[in-house]
C-alpha cells in the first residue's frame, strides 16, 4: 500500500516518526508536506494530499496540522475525499470500516507520538465493511456531487 502524508509547520517532528513507523511496516509512504518549522498553511497541505489520493498516486493518505481539523476541512473540499479527524483508534477503525475514509487526520498538540501509532494502524489495517454502509456512503458522496 502507498500513502501520502502531509502537515504543516506544527507537525513535522510527528510525521517524520510516523513515515518511519509505517515504512517499518513495509508501507511505502510519499511526503507531501513541509520538512520546515517555519509557517506552511495546513489547507495547502491537505489539498495536496487530497488531491493525490483521488488522482491514484496514493492508495489513501494522512494528513496532520495542530488539530487536524482545519487540514481535514481542507481535505474533505476536494471530491472524493472523505476525510476523518481521529484522536483514538477506534473511531479511526470505525471511520474505514463504516465510511470508507480515504484520508486520516489528527492533531501533533492534540496527540502523542505512540497514540498516533496506534491511530494510524488501526486506520490502516481497517477495511471497509460496505453492506449496510455503502448506502450512507453513497449517500454523502450524492451530496458532495449535488454542490459542487
Amino acid at each position: 500500500m502507498k500513502i501520502g502524508i502531509g502537515n504543516d509547520h506544527t507537525a513535522v517532528a510527528l510525521k517524520n516518526e510516523i513515515m518511519k513507523h509505517l515504512e517499518s511496516r513495509g508501507f511505502e509512504v510519499v511526503n507531501y508536506g513541509t520538512d520546515e518549522t517555519t509557517s506552511f498553511n495546513y489547507a495547502l497541505a491537505g489539498e495536496t494530499v487530497a488531491e493525490a489520493v483521488v488522482r491514484g498516486d496514493v492508495d489513501c493518505g494522512i494528513a496532520i496540522c495542530g488539530t487536524g481539523i482545519g487540514i481535514s476541512i481542507a481535505c474533505n473540499k476536494v471530491n472524493g475525499i472523505r476525510a476523518c479527524v481521529c484522536s483514538e483508534p477506534f473511531s479511526a477503525k470505525l471511520s474505514k470500516q463504516h465510511n470508507n475514509s480515504n484520508v486520516l487526520c489528527f492533531g501533533a498538540r492534540v496527540v502523542g507520538s505512540e497514540l498516533a501509532k496506534m491511530i494510524v494502524d488501526e486506520w490502516v489495517n481497517a477495511t471497509y465493511e460496505g453492506g449496510r454502509h455503502a448506502e450512507r456512503v453513497q449517500t454523502i458522496m450524492d451530496i458532495e456531487s449535488k454542490n459542487c
